[in-house]
């Protein structure tokens, strides 16, 4: 494998118990790209997210992240690996009861950081992403696009080499969805990050270079 890639499936098949989601899939994506995965419901994006970040280990073939065997890989390295991953959900999974600013440092709070490190982090993302004023609310107290840029700062803590996005935009309206699109390019192009994204539809205003996989009758497939 090149170490240029990021992630690299080859012959890939991802099962819950006996029944195949996902057969013989090969696919590979460098640094810094930007890819969508679209596909019908119950196609297999969510599982496919899942093996990404070891939560599913592949059934059969071949699956790399960022160097790592997935197959074999253990639970310390592993974590490790998570440490390097920025993940970001639907449905934002913020600590309610913490404010803006310590949900998203709460990456570096789990590796150790300290407190110097966290505080000059957590200001320049939250200026990244315009919540600098909001930093000491809580989450009830956002917005639904508020709480998502929250959660793309914390995807950001880290630095990551990839982020995986599950549906980022869907709880959204269209003002909001462009912000966090805006901010997952400004990732991929200013600091080299890879992003993957799962979504029932690839927005018409984004301008920058992407690729784009559909899952469909288990396989996984590159749309020209």
């Amino acid at each position: 494998m090149s170490n240029n890639f990021v992630i690299d499936a080859s012959n890939l098949t991802l099962s819950y118990g006996d029944t195949e989601i996902i057969r013989d899939a090969s696919f590979s994506i460098k640094k810094s790209e930007f890819v969508f995965i679209t596909g019908p419901s119950g196609s297999g994006k969510s599982t496919l997210l899942k093996s990404l970040y070891g939560q599913l280990d592949p059934t059969q073939g071949s699956l790399i992240i960022g160097g790592l065997d997935m197959r074999r890989i253990g639970s310390r390295k592993l974590q490790d690996l998570r440490t390097h991953l920025g993940i970001i959900f639907q449905d934002y999974k913020l600590i309610n009861e913490w404010t803006v600013k310590k949900n998203v440092v709460l990456p570096l709070m789990i590796a150790g950081y300290s407190v110097d490190v966290q505080e000059a982090q957590s200001e320049r993302l939250l200026k990244h992403v315009k919540l600098t004023d909001l930093k000491d609310r809580y989450p009830l107290e956002l917005s639904g696009g508020e709480q998502q840029r929250v959660g793309v700062a914390r995807a950001l803590a880290k630095n990551p080499f990839l982020i995986l996005a599950d549906e980022p935009t869907g709880n959204l309206d269209e003002y909001s969805s462009n912000v966090i699109w805006d901010l997952m390019e400004n990732a991929c192009e200013q600091l080299k990050t890879t992003v993957l994204v799962v979504t029932h539809k690839i927005p018409s205003t984004f301008s920058n270079p992407y690729r784009h996989f559909i899952i469909e009758s288990k396989g996984v497939y590159e749309v020209h």
